[in-house]
């Protein structure tokens, strides 16, 4: 495991497309954003211990909320 300390505001590059940039640092927590191309699956990693199912179908609801 590589393990680093950033700053606000600064960015880590994770090969040729995806970007982690630092939002903000706060009391035990930091916000990141991710910049990631649309084929790249990303989440949490409380919820990758659920069943790839159940990430689809709440994938495909929220889609349709979105659209409608």
């Amino acid at each position: 495991m590589l393990v680093l300390t950033r700053k606000q505001d600064t960015t880590i590059r994770i090969g040729e497309d995806i970007v982690i940039q630092v939002i903000r640092t706060g009391k035990g927590s930091v916000k990141l954003g991710i910049q990631a191309p649309a084929h790249t699956r990303i989440l949490r990693g409380e919820l990758d211990e659920f069943p790839a199912t159940l990430n689809v179908g709440a994938s495909q609801e929220l889609v349709t909320l979105e659209v409608a």
